[in-house]
């Protein structure tokens, strides 16, 4: 599961012999923060996988992470909120991942109601 969100981007993938563990990725160590420090959990350099960093947390605090992410969204704007959160240079890269997605929408997205 790819998750985008105020404070950064991770990959969620389930831990392949801890059923109840879920293993959560990031490209940079600041996207992890937030949910390293709410689960007391370590991030760890992982810079030989795909991503450079991750963390592993019980199922229930990435699923409390994932609701305080929700329950905390006060924003009208996402772009902007990034911008804010995360600076000039990772806005304008998740603006990039805007534009890519924006090619998968669909033919009569734009049609008719």
């Amino acid at each position: 599961m790819w998750i985008f969100t105020q404070t950064g981007f991770v990959s969620a993938v389930r831990h392949y012999s801890e059923p109840n563990t879920i293993v959560v990725r990031a490209r940079d160590r600041e996207s992890l923060e937030v949910l390293a420090e709410s689960a007391d959990a370590p991030i760890e350099k992982s810079p030989a996988n795909d991503y450079s960093y991750q963390v592993h947390v019980p199922q229930q605090k990435f699923t409390e992470w994932l609701i305080m992410s929700v329950a905390s969204l006060d924003y009208t704007n996402f772009k902007d909120r990034v911008y804010g959160t995360r600076g000039e240079f990772y806005s304008d890269t998740l603006l990039g991942v805007w534009e890519i997605m924006h090619r998968v929408e669909d033919d009569e997205a734009r049609t008719g109601r």
